[in-house]
């Protein structure tokens, strides 16, 4: 299972969300925003040399490909639901990181993309005349980055299932129509990864992404 395409995550998506049962409401949300992450210990070998240090991870969300999501949920009662998500968030070693640590390259920019499965409480039309509804949410999955690491020779691009995610969010979605709301949130993702270098080698290192996302949903 170590190499899937972004595709293939997406299809997944697609195929959970044509199995959701009929319900009184399933809500599709389209998001983007600023996401980044704190320093992580990556180690591992390149096949040549062991490494072990402290890496300065960059979010880049506005260059491309951008932070983005895509977010099914099926609400089985006015306050309880349920889905799926694919999240494709990014990470940079900074330059630093980069000379000090003797890589060409180390980086999961088209993604370290998160497919999890979501669970949601809301609390619906509280505030603003009923326009304003807070929620949480928390989602289990998986890490599925593009693992982009140049080191020693070696030369590793490609998608592959490095680990388990976990994500938590906070926000609160505003009511446009009966169908159509937009929403603001806070979203922190784990991510235990461990990627396969392309001679044998490997790489491992826990991220910690932190994003405040904007979007738009649609229910019906």
């Amino acid at each position: 299972m170590r190499n899937l395409p972004i595709a293939a995550s997406a299809a997944v998506l697609a195929t959970g969300l044509t199995a959701l049962p009929a319900a009184a409401e399933i809500e599709l949300s389209f998001y983007g925003g600023v996401q980044d992450a704190p320093h992580s210990r990556v180690e591992g070998d390149d096949g040549t040399d062991d490494f072990n240090f402290l890496a300065d991870w960059e979010g880049r969300s506005g260059e491309a490909p951008p932070h983005y999501g895509i977010r099914a949920t099926w609400w089985r009662s006015a306050n309880l639901g349920f889905g799926i998500e694919l999240d494709h968030s990014k990470v940079y070693a900074s330059d630093d990181t980069l000379e000090d640590e003797g890589f060409d390259q180390l980086e999961m920019t088209d993604g370290i993309n998160f497919l999890t499965a979501n669970v949601f409480y809301r609390w619906p039309r509280q505030f603003a005349s009923g326009a304003i509804t807070p929620y949480v949410g928390a989602g289990a999955g998986l890490s599925v980055p593009h693992v982009e690491v140049e080191r020693n020779g070696s030369d590793t691009f490609e998608y592959q299932v490095t680990g388990p995610a976990v994500a938590l969010m906070a926000g609160a979605s505003y009511a446009l129509t009966d169908a159509w709301s937009v929403f603001g949130e806070y979203k922190v993702t784990y991510s235990s990864n461990t990627a396969d270098l392309d001679n044998g080698g490997e790489l491992k290192t826990d991220i910690v992404t932190n994003a405040l996302n904007i979007g738009l949903s649609y229910s019906f």
